[in-house]
């Protein structure tokens, strides 16, 4: 259904100075969906627990697509967000991917998904949304009468992300079980070597012992 509506697909996070305009938000997308003024193809109202982990409080998918949020790229984006990456790039610590390097370089370090990550505060509700918008102004238009401020940024950009943190979390648990295998080799080298040199002390008393014993 998607191919059908044409325009930009993006992902949007709208932030809210009042927690129940989220709901009143995602009804209101429902609602240009279904006036056929944007393709909604799945969307949610977030919150970041203490633990940084980022439920999904209420889905609404479009059963074209997957039937439900979580089977798309909003439900790929919550797990991520919710996951290890998102607390290291935004999460409940607040640490930014940025903060790790100068001033300077930021504009290099910064991400689709450290911007994304900004919006889900830990225990505010946001919306997320994947939407297809011929023009920015209609949901830009329904948000700021809720007070909403609307983070856009496309399907495109947000799934190349969303691939190379996977990629990156798989290489950081490549990288975590080399360092432990050496450790592990380097902990028994030093034993073995320990052993052996335990041995050659025991062999060298009996030597010492044999030869004052003939003296």
């Amino acid at each position: 259904m998607a191919e059908e509506f044409a325009g930009q697909q993006n992902v949007i996070a709208v932030t809210f100075a009042e927690d129940s305009k989220a709901y009143d938000a995602l009804t209101a997308i429902k609602e240009l969906d279904s006036q056929g003024q944007i393709e909604l193809i799945g969307g949610a109202v977030v919150s970041r627990g203490e633990d940084g982990r980022v439920d999904a409080k209420d889905t609404i998918g479009d059963d074209g697509y997957t039937g439900t949020a979580t089977g798309g790229v909003i439900g790929l984006l919550i797990g991520i967000l919710g996951g290890p990456l998102g607390v290291l790039i935004g999460g409940a610590t607040g640490l930014l991917i940025g903060s790790l390097f100068d001033a300077e370089d930021d504009d290099d370090t910064r991400s689709v998904l450290t911007d994304l990550s900004r919006t889900v505060q830990v225990g505010r509700d946001a919306l997320l949304a994947e939407v297809i918008e011929q023009s920015v102004e209609v949901i830009d238009t329904a948000m700021s009468r809720l007070d909403g401020e609307v983070l856009r940024r496309s399907v495109e950009d947000v799934e190349a992300e969303i691939a190379a943190a996977e990629d990156a979390q798989r290489a950081a648990k490549r990288a975590a079980r080399k360092h432990l295998h050496d450790q592990r080799r380097e902990q028994l080298k030093e034993r073995i070597r320990e052993k052996i040199e335990a041995l050659k002390a025991k062999l060298h008393r009996r030597h010492a012992t044999a030869a004052s014993g003939s003296a």
